[in-house]
Parts: structure tokens; sequence; C-alpha cells
């Protein structure tokens, strides 16, 4: 008990520190979690240390609980950082992601998984699946900071308006996907034709429905209550973060809607209905407090059961799969989706590169895995864990120095 303590302090400490020691250099807090992990897991311990007690495999429905409520915060965050009118020109990048690249993406995948790693259809799939979705807890290099941000980094700055409010979206568009890999591998019912409706357009509707009304519940309470002690936006209290996060997501998958989308449509909804309140800052600093304490557990957790044998039977090929998701598929993507649209080349190749995979498909995968019986599982959690280890690597060496450098430009550009 005593060493869960210490390791609980430890990571408390890690996510207050490292946010301000790694600020405007070249490593991110998401690398040195993981490289700490990683390094962790690679020392010779003996039991109960040692000997792969943190292999995601055999804790499946502990990694599905913790990440998804990493996920379901991260969407709040996200959801209040939407500071722009929603519209289809004004979210016109956004859309042309969520519709073009989410799916070819999830293809393309899925057609390595089942063509290199010999994977079944519904396995291979559910790879796609799970390694779709952006993600919103890793990528606060690249998305808006925080609500009433004048540095440039707002809803004006469309690499981060779009990769955050991409984010906010994608991780519960993924998962009809994940519904169909379950129906192939023979445990959940479905059919071709009705599936648009049944798993797509009914629960997508329910999700915006239910999404749309709590959020309008809540800021009704925030700030238009008549009663003072009532309105919760008199209060530096951001324990409400949790409300926004809990009860749409509840809600709708009792409705059978898409609990994450419900979430962030809440969230925006919220942000939407009053955006000059500062009680919106308050509730952005609780909730990125959440977030980096769920980055730290879970990237720290997953380095060490990089290093302590999660991938012993590791083939190059899995390696190669990996690498490709992050480096080939999604800029490649990214990049056909932008094409003719309002977005300036370098921001379009900004937006395409930085598809961040982190927390949303360990939960896609533990998800799938703990209601379906995929053959092969031991090599999706090879391949899901290292498209996450090398997107946490190239995009945490990249993100920040490429952010600054466009950044810069477009003020140069401003200037002139």
């Amino acid at each position: 008990m005593e060493v869960l303590l210490a390791g609980a302090g430890v990571l408390a400490l890690c996510a207050a520190v490292l946010p301000n020691l790694l600020h405007e250099r070249a490593l991110s807090m998401p690398l040195v979690l993981l490289a700490g992990g990683v390094l962790f897991g690679l020392l010779p311990l003996g039991p109960p240390y040692g000997g792969g007690v943190l292999d995601p495999r055999p804790h499946g429905d502990v990694v599905e609980v913790i990440a998804e409520l990493g996920v379901l915060v991260s969407l709040v965050g996200a959801g209040l950082k939407s500071d722009r009118l929603l519209g289809w020109r004004s979210w016109n990048s956004t859309w042309r992601l969520l519709v073009i690249t989410l799916p070819l993406s999830i293809c393309a995948v899925a057609f390595l998984g089942w063509w290199a790693l010999a994977l079944s259809p519904a396995a291979a799939l559910l790879l796609g699946a799970a390694l779709a979705p952006t993600d919103p807890v890793l990528a606060g290099d690249v998305q808006v900071p925080a609500p009433h941000n004048e540095d440039g980094r707002g809803a004006d700055n469309e690499i981060r308006f779009t990769l955050t409010t991409e984010a906010g979206l994608n991780d519960g568009l993924a998962m009809p996907f994940v519904l169909v890999a379950l129906a192939l591998a023979g445990t959940a019912t479905t059919s071709a034709v009705p599936w648009l409706l049944t798993e797509v357009a009914g629960p997508l509707v329910i999700a915006v429905i239910v999404g749309l009304v709590c959020g309008w519940l809540l800021s009704w309470l925030m700030f238009r209550v008549r009663h003072e002690r009532l309105r919760l936006g008199e209060y530096s209290d951001g324990l409400v973060v949790l409300a926004i996060a809990f009860l749409p997501y509840a809600l709708c998958q009792w409705l059978g809607g898409i609990g994450f989308v419900a979430v962030f449509t809440a969230a925006a909804t919220i942000r939407a209905s009053e955006r000059s309140h500062e009680y919106h800052g308050v509730l952005h600093e609780f909730g990125d407090q959440l977030e980096r304490l769920f980055v730290a557990l879970a990237l720290l957790v997953l380095g060490v059961a990089l290093g302590d044998g999660l991938l012993a039977d590791l083939r190059l090929v899995e390696v190669l799969v990996a690498v490709a998701a992050v480096v080939v598929v999604r800029p490649l993507f990214g990049a056909l989706a932008l094409l003719g649209g309002t977005t300036t080349r370098p921001s379009a190749r900004a937006i395409a590169f930085f598809g961040i995979r982190g927390i949303g498909s360990l939960y896609y995968l533990a998800y799938a895995l703990n209601h379906g019986d995929f053959p092969m599982a031991d090599s999706l959690w090879r391949t899901t864990a290292l498209t996450i280890a090398v997107s946490v690597l190239v995009h945490g060496l990249l993100s920040g120095p490429v952010m600054r450098r466009l950044e810069k430009r477009e003020v140069r550009q401003l200037e002139d």
C-alpha cells in the first residue's frame, strides 16, 4: 500500500511540475512520462513490481475504465475551448477531417492489419477503428490552450481550432466501426443495409440532442438561474467539470446514443451560451489538472508495460504498421481531406500531420476485447501500444517547435 501511495504522489508531482518545466522545449510531458515508464519497466525488479504486473492484457476492464474517464474529462475541455460559432464554413476543416479522413484512415489501417499482420477481418477493422481517432488528452501542444486566449492561439488559429474540434468529435464517431467489428466477430448483431441508421445516424442524433439539452440545462444553472446561491458561475468551483462529463454521457449511453459526442456537444453548448464569462477559465483550469493526471497515469503505466514484456513477441511487420499509421496514413488522408479548402497550405500540412494517437485508442481496444472474442489479441495490443508510443515520440518532439514556427510566421505576415 505504501508503494502505491508513493507512486500516486510521484504521478501528481509529475503532472504538476513537468508542463512548466518543459514549456517551450523540444520535449513534451507525454514523451518524458512514456520514456520514464519504459526505463522503469526495463529495470530487473523482482515480484511484485516486475514480471508484467502492469501488462494491460489481463487487466482490460481496468484499462477501459481509466481510459474512458480520461477521454470524458478531455472532451469537456475540448468543448469549452471551441470558441467559434458552429457552421459549415467556420468548421469546414473539421467537417472535412471527420467525413473524409476518419473513415479512410480506418479502412487503410484495417487493410494493413488484414494484409500485413494477417488479422481476421473483424480484428483488422477493430485495429483501424481504435487507431483512427485523434486524441484530445495528449494533444495539448497543438490545441487551443484555454478559453479567452488572446495570444493568437485561440479560435482564430485554424490549426489549433481544427485539431481541438476534430479530437472532440472523432473519439465518438469511431464507436460505430468498433460495433461493426464486434458484429463481424460474432458477438453482436447488425446487418449491412440498416447499419447507417442503427449504429450511426440514430445514435448520433440522440447524442446531439442529449448534448444540447444537458448543455442548456447546465449553462442555465451556471449563468442564468435567478437564485445567486444556486448560480454555479458565481463560485470558483471546478467540480462542475465532472457533471458536464458524466451526466450527458450516462444519459446518452442509456438512450442508446454515442456518449462521447454528447459530452463534447454539451461542453460546446455551455461555451456558446455565455462566451465571455470568466467561469469558463475556472472550469478549464480544473479540467486541465485532471487531464494531466490521467496523462501521467496512462503513459507511465503504458511505458512500464512496454519495457516489461508487452513487446516481447514484437514482429517487424507490427512496427511497420504502427509507423505507417502515424507518418503515412493520417498525413496522407488528412492532406487529401483539406484539398480545395480555405486552409492555407502550411496550416493544412500541420493539421494533417498532427493526428496524435493516445488514450482513446486504448479505450476502444480494451472495450472491444472486453466485449468480444478476437483472434490475435496480443498482436492488437502490441500494435496499438506501439502506435501510441510512436505518436508520442514523433509528435512530442515536433509539435512545439513546428507550432511556434508557424505561429511566428503568421504574426510576421500580419505585421507586414
